[in-house]
């Protein structure tokens, strides 16, 4: 074991956050799959070892990626992304449909299926990445600079969104900020924003003709969150994650004691931080907060103590989606937005999720890595020199003496 941390390199910091989130999805999963353990005659233990078998998993991702030099994704998310697009079309029109939309594919022979979104989201961030510190010279000029750079993030987003809207706009937003650090100019910025609006419109326009896709699901979202034309069955998830918000207060009912759980339809992916609020009050969900937003600047000193454009892109790209991605479940829990879906990483229960999650987090380590071996040397190298000057000042002394 003594070995095994001596070998664990980068931010320590974030290692421990990724380790409290661990620890603390166990007490939650735990909690909240006894339903889901009686739907499938089986106890809330079998779905804890689950989890408990990702996180592990999820961990010793974060260990190999972080071992890995950062500059050989810059080559690999060639590869990537060009797989991704094949990936997308696939689940689109042949995935596991899922509250009407195809999101997941099935690994033949294996029996486990894969969100393609969260390998596209590794696939995009990386690409852009590369990307951006290719085109840092001409990176005002709109068809040498923005175009290169624009093209990709709408292939994704327009293959993403037909089937899941809410990972599109998430994506779409995290690429306008990288895009904003990585020198773009503002106009060439509202143009993407125009043109991705533009995009949604004639998704949902295409769906609402055809009546195929998720259009009237979105529309739908948006007309129960602004309390129009809805009833008690459409309210039900925000209606039963408020009655958990109410009975958390501020130190919550105590580990295992919700009642939402047994009322909420996915206590234990979408609606978890409801959850984590009603058994851990505003103090847990404080916490939870807290730990993210922590990952979130130990990222950003990460992206300004690295010298080279794509370690630094690549570092804050990744963490800024986590983050962000996090945010939008809490939003929704608390009734701040629409219904999307999105689950809390490291927290909530999954399989491939984590692991994708895990593969973010390893590449933002192996940046910070890269970017403490370097000052090391540097330090490394001060020191002797300075050593070596005062031995000549030393010796120079003893010469005049």
């Amino acid at each position: 074991m003594k070995k095994l941390l001596q070998n664990i390199k980068g931010d320590k910091v974030i290692w421990s956050v990724v380790v409290i989130l661990s620890l603390f999805s166990l007490l939650l999963i735990y909690s909240t799959t006894d339903r889901l353990a009686l739907e499938h005659n089986s106890t809330p233990f079998r779905f804890l070892i689950s989890q408990i078998f990702y996180l592990i998993l999820g961990l010793g991702t974060v260990y190999i990626f972080h071992k890995i030099k950062y500059t050989r994704f810059m080559k690999w998310s060639v590869y990537l992304f060009l797989a991704s697009i094949p990936l997308l079309l696939y689940t689109l029109f042949f995935g596991t449909e899922l509250n009407s939309g195809s999101r997941w594919i099935s690994i033949p022979f294996v029996g486990v299926t894969i969100q393609t979104s969260d390998l596209a989201k590794l696939a995009i961030f990386t690409f852009l990445a590369r990307q951006l510190s290719l085109k840092q010279k001409v990176i005002g000029d709109f068809w040498k600079g923005f175009f290169p750079v624009l093209f990709p993030v709408l292939v994704i987003c327009g293959l993403i969104a037909p089937a899941n809207l809410s990972t599109a706009l998430l994506l779409g937003a995290t690429c306008c900020f990288m895009f904003f650090i990585g020198r773009i100019p503002m106009k060439h910025i509202l143009l993407l924003i125009v043109a991705g609006i533009g995009l949604v419109l004639c998704i949902f326009a295409i769906s609402k003709l055809t009546g195929k896709g998720r259009g009237g699901t979105w529309q739908k979202r948006i007309e129960v969150f602004m309390g129009k034309n809805a009833d008690a069955d459409d309210t039900y998830q925000t209606d039963q994650a408020n009655i958990a918000i109410a009975n958390g207060k501020i130190l919550g009912r105590g580990p295992g004691n919700s009642y939402a759980k047994n009322f909420l339809p996915h206590p234990y992916s979408d609606f978890v931080f409801a959850i984590v609020i009603e058994e851990y009050g505003l103090f847990g969900a404080s916490v939870v907060m807290f730990c993210y937003l922590l990952f979130l600047w130990r990222s950003i000193n990460i992206f300004r103590r690295c010298p080279y454009a794509f370690g630094a892109f690549l570092s804050i790209g990744l963490s800024f989606t986590l983050v962000f991605q996090a945010m939008i479940n809490m939003a929704v829990a608390v009734h701040l937005v629409p219904v999307t879906g999105q689950t809390l990483p490291f927290i909530s229960k999954g399989g491939s999720s984590i692991v994708f999650t895990a593969i973010a987090v390893g590449v933002i380590l192996s940046v910070s890595r890269y970017v403490d071996e370097m000052e090391g040397k540097q330090q490394l190298v001060k020191q002797i020199e300075k050593e070596e000057q005062e031995k000549a000042a030393l010796a120079a002394a003893q010469n005049n003496s």
